[in-house]
């Protein structure tokens, strides 16, 4: 009896250290869904049952705030760091997981350093090279930065997913007379797909929330919806109606992201965890 007694208290525990996580997670993102939908008097009353408007929404993409310029600078950057950097970083892992090379261990180590560098520390160099070849305030300029940024994690994640491809497939296969190229084609790729899949998602993750470089190496043409919400500011304050609008748009594509793509994601990264 006291077994059964002690096991339900400890399943109470559990149950509500969960709902405790749960709310910490949640509420932030209930508040700002809600006020949202408030007028700037609402937003700072802790008011359940209001009258929503769309006003907001609105707002944020007229002038001045002009949201929709910043939407696309956000899609075209991280699309194209995705699109890059996903084939780059697969050939990088695949060279480094099949073939031994002169000074693999030191590569892999000084790829992985530069994860640990700050960001605030590389800004300015970024900065003065942009500026000496006109690449400040462009998109191509942040999508080369987010190369820089997201290349190091993909190639170290996609390579933990092909060193679990066996290599006696591949073997077999170019004993049956395929290429290199046909064995990645055809059978490492597929293999991978989850992986590639996994790393594509954290790639475009970083690249869509990325604020200080945009900060920094854009001011008008190439903001991005991070450095956008700094805008909507007033004499009154912060405008917090609006910046919830802003960042319901700013979440609604990883949410939409995450569910058109979960059942690859879970597989990927519980290959991952496995490898």
């Amino acid at each position: 009896m006291a077994v059964r007694t002690s096991r339900k208290f400890w399943s109470a525990v559990q149950t509500l250290a969960v709902l405790a996580a749960a709310a910490v997670m949640l509420v932030p993102i209930a508040w700002i869904f809600l006020a949202a939908f408030k007028t700037h008097v609402d937003v700072y009353q802790l008011k359940v049952f209001f009258v929503p408007t769309l006003e907001n929404f609105a707002t944020v993409f007229s002038d001045p705030y002009r949201l929709g310029d910043k939407l696309l600078n956000s899609t075209i950057v991280a699309a194209a760091t995705v699109a890059l950097a996903i084939p780059a970083a697969t050939c990088s892992a695949y060279s480094f997981s099949r073939f031994r090379l002169t000074g693999e261990t030191a590569m892999l180590v000084m790829i992985l350093a530069t994860q640990f560098v700050p960001a605030v520390v590389i800004v300015l160099p970024f900065f003065v090279m942009f500026r000496d070849i006109g690449l400040l305030d462009t998109r191509i300029g942040l999508i080369l930065v987010n190369l820089a940024v997201v290349m190091p994690f993909a190639v170290w994640m996609i390579k933990g997913f092909i060193d679990g491809i066996p290599l006696d497939t591949e073997e077999a296969a170019m004993v049956d007379g395929s290429s290199r190229l046909q064995v990645i084609r055809n059978i490492v790729l597929p293999m991978a797909a989850p992986g590639l899949i996994t790393s594509g998602i954290f790639c475009f993750i970083i690249a869509w929330n990325e604020f200080l470089f945009a900060l920094i190496l854009t001011n008008k043409d190439a903001v991005t919806l991070p450095v956008g919400l700094a805008l909507f500011k007033a004499e009154e304050g912060d405008l917090w109606n609006l910046l919830s609008a802003a960042g319901i748009i700013i979440m609604v594509p990883m949410f939409i992201l995450a569910l058109i793509i979960r059942k690859h994601f879970v597989q990927g990264m519980t290959m991952g965890a496995v490898r």
